[in-house]
């Protein structure tokens, strides 16, 4: 996935100070607001154990490339998972030409939990994988697990789901859960062809142009990537803070007030081309990015798994996975 920084934003974001905080933001001194004088509502517990073991089961199905007999399989597993929560499934099966001409057959799933409710939020993640180590001196040009890139997002979201589904009280939002495909079969740099537009994110640019339901709005979005490895740290991305800063806030003020302040950082990093901008720039959805940064060394934003066989579940922390999914219930039934 996104050896994609584009060089627009990266001049952005260069604006924004890399390493700077806004002292306001970080619950510095600062006018209460009418949503901080509400009384807080205990989210019920998000359980890192089964987030686990619901990315484990995705890694055991193979390498989630579209065209493939495990990523057929990892889809019909992620609906009858959706649907044994008693979640409203929608599926979307489209076909769209990668960038070395290969025609894909891609499948956006989207799930909804109250969907009567007018206010809604939208959460997403993409559930393909990348279908070549283009970073990775050994094999190269075999497909990697994609254990953090693509299953932990996943994995954190069918167990937001369980979790909504099994306690006694409800978020007042509406939820829905859109599992992106064909997130993560990009040009690579060393291609050898011409570079064409838009070759990530293949799912997200269908749905904005293509929505579930006709007209459908979410009050804001969040996505989803890179969420699970071991001491990761979430900085605020580039295109998340221009399109929807306050969501941002919104986020990253709730991981810190619960106890999660070692991994949403008050640090602004360069914006990258994800799901989410297609989904702000196409759909009209403000949507932030919660992706792992690599704050000890910028040059390599994603870390040393990134695209590269050791992307497995030996990366894979619990820690993380809970501190990102007791984020987002707390955002979830606080809204």
């Amino acid at each position: 996935m996104k050896n994609k920084l584009n060089m627009l934003a990266l001049l952005f974001c260069c604006s924004l100070a890399l390493h700077g905080c806004d002292s306001a933001e970080k619950g510095g001194a600062q006018q209460t607001t009418v949503e901080e004088m509400k009384e807080t509502v205990q989210a019920p517990a998000f359980n890192p154990d089964s987030a686990y073991a619901l990315i484990a089961k995705q890694v055991a199905f193979g390498p989630r490339v579209p065209n493939t007999a495990a990523h057929e399989a990892t889809g019909e597993w992620i609906v009858a998972k959706l649907k044994g929560y008693g979640l409203e499934v929608k599926e979307q099966r489209f076909q769209m030409e990668a960038y070395n001409g290969t025609t894909l057959n891609l499948r956006n799933i989207i799930a909804s939990i109250n969907p009567g409710a007018a206010n809604r939020v939208l959460l997403a993640a993409h559930w393909d994988t990348r279908p070549l180590a283009d970073k990775d001196e050994k094999e190269p040009n075999t497909p990697i697990d994609g254990a953090n890139d693509g299953a932990s997002g996943v994995g954190v979201l069918l167990e937001i789901a369980r979790t909504i589904k099994e306690a006694q009280l409800k978020p007042d939002v509406g939820v829905d859960m859109i599992f992106f495909d064909g997130e993560d079969y990009g040009q690579p740099d060393n291609s050898g062809l011409s570079y064409k537009d838009d070759t990530w994110c293949l799912g997200s640019q269908y749905w904005s142009k293509n929505k579930h339901v006709p007209n459908y709005r979410a009050k804001y979005g969040v996505l989803l990537d890179m969420v699970g490895a071991e001491n990761a740290r979430f900085a605020r991305e580039g295109h998340s803070m221009q399109f929807a800063r306050e969501i941002v806030n919104k986020v990253w003020k709730a991981g810190n007030k619960i106890g999660y302040s070692d991994y949403f950082k008050y640090v602004n990093a360069p914006a990258i081309i994800d799901d989410h901008y297609y989904v702000n720039r196409v759909g009209n959805i403000r949507m932030i990015d919660i992706i792992e940064y690599n704050m000890n060394n910028p040059d390599d934003y994603f870390g040393p798994y990134h695209h590269r066989h050791t992307d497995n579940m030996d990366v894979i922390s619990k820690n993380t996975l809970k501190a990102v999914g007791q984020t987002l219930l707390h955002v979830l039934y606080n809204e």
